[in-house]
């Protein structure tokens, strides 16, 4: 289909002024398999596919591993829904008061201002893919989050400096949730 993108000239003209598709404000992005800016954080390795700029502030997208033990603690992302595909492995993710335990394919979705954390209690890498919407928290990864050091895994959550990354965490509008007594 073509779409002219002129105007008619003659005002006594009888067509009337049919609305044309708007051009797109950014251009389409590819990012290949292995490519994108790596994090680890909390234990676990984050790539960041689309940030806040290349979408132009509607979503985020991630792609992470989470190795067993791995997961962040229990959060709210005041601003931002989340949402969760697990591609590999399986996750325990705490929503709402309510654990749901998740499997390959399994999608969760998350809507902001809601307590959350995933946790990995298998024995295999978990591979899941993470997004946001609006954007924005990718600000967050690749400000708190370490270089990956390739060749060796990701340091243990305890190692990690916990009042920095909460503090940047506050920073963009993520803030650590009292853990429930169990």
């Amino acid at each position: 289909m073509s779409y002219s993108t002129t105007s008619p000239t003659n005002s006594s003209d009888h067509h009337h002024d049919h609305e044309h598709p708007r051009q797109p404000d950014r251009d389409v992005l590819h990012v290949p398999a292995g490519q994108g800016r790596s994090v680890w954080l909390s234990g676990d390795a984050y790539t960041v596919k689309l940030t806040h700029e290349e979408s132009g502030g509607s979503l985020t997208f991630l792609e992470a591993s989470v190795p067993p033990g791995g997961g962040p603690p229990l959060h709210i992302h005041a601003d931002a829904d989340e949402a969760f595909y697990l591609l590999s492995g399986e996750l325990d993710i705490t929503a709402g008061g309510r654990t749901y335990e998740v499997r390959p394919g399994d999608f969760v979705f998350i809507p902001k201002g809601t307590a959350h954390r995933f946790r990995n209690n298998g024995i295999h890498t978990a591979r899941q893919l993470l997004l946001f919407s609006p954007s924005g928290v990718d600000r967050f990864f690749l400000e708190a989050g370490a270089p990956p050091v390739p060749g060796t895994p990701p340091p243990p959550p305890e190692a990690e400096d916990l009042p920095r990354v909460v503090a940047i965490g506050e920073r963009h509008h993520l803030y650590q949730a009292a853990e429930e007594p169990r």
